[in-house]
C-alpha cells in the first residue's frame, strides 16, 4: 500500500500521516519507520526535530536521509510500514544541496515506489501543497515548484490512497480499490 498525504503548512498532514502509519502497522505487523528528510541545520530546525520526535512517541525507528531515499529504503525491513516526511524538503535539498538533477530525482522516486511494493513495505508519503497561489515570477522558485508538482503527480498516480488535509480535516481524493476517472 502507498498513500500520499498533502496539505498546506501546519494543516495537520503530518499528524494525519502518523496516525495512518500507526494504523497500517497495527494491521500489518512489522516495524514502524519514520524517514526524515529534514537536515538538522540551525537551532530552530533542531528544536523542531526534537519536538516532532517527542510528539510522535515511542515505537518508531527513525531514519534521517535528506536526499538518497532509496538508500534509506534499503535499511527498512520487508513487511514494515514507512512514513516519509516530507517530499517538499527532499526536493529542495535534491535541487539545491546535492549533485543530482530533476531527472535523477524523478527516477529515485519511481524506484522507491516500485521497491516499496516489491518488498511489501507500506509507504505513507507527506508533502506540502505549495502551488495554490499565483505562479512565482522567480525562475528558481518556478523550477522548484514545477519539479515538486511533477513528483506529486507521479506519487499520486502510483498511490493507492491520496489524501489532502486542510485545517486538520482529511479529504480523500483516491482510495484503494476505487476507480479513478
Amino acid at each position: 500500500m502507498i498513500a500520499f498525504v498533502s496539505g498546506g503548512a501546519r494543516s495537520g498532514k503530518s499528524t494525519f500521516a502518523e496516525a495512518l502509519t500507526r494504523r497500517w502497522q497495527d494491521e500489518r505487523g512489522g516495524k514502524r519507520y519514520y524517514l526524515a528528510t529534514a537536515s538538522r541545520g540551525d537551532t530552530e530546525m533542531q528544536a523542531r526535530i526534537s519536538r516532532h520526535r517527542r510528539v510522535r512517541g515511542e515505537g518508531w525507528i527513525t531514519l534521517e536521509e535528506p536526499v538518497d531515499l532509496c538508500a534509506a529504503l534499503d535499511r527498512v525491513v520487508p513487511g514494515s510500514t514507512l512514513l516519509l516526511d516530507c517530499l517538499t524538503l527532499w526536493a529542495s535539498q535534491l535541487l539545491y544541496a546535492s549533485q543530482l538533477d530533476e531527472t535523477q530525482g524523478t527516477v529515485m522516486i519511481a524506484r522507491m515506489l516500485a521497491e516499496a511494493r516489491q518488498r511489501d513495505i507500506a509507504l505513507v508519503i507527506v508533502s506540502n501543497d505549495i502551488n495554490e497561489g499565483m505562479p512565482s515570477e522567480d525562475a528558481g522558485v518556478w523550477c522548484y515548484v514545477a519539479f515538486l508538482q511533477r513528483v506529486h503527480c507521479l506519487v499520486a498516480s502510483e498511490a493507492d490512497e491520496v489524501i489532502q488535509v486542510m485545517a486538520g480535516l482529511p479529504q480523500v481524493w483516491k482510495r484503494h480499490g476505487e476507480r479513478q476517472p
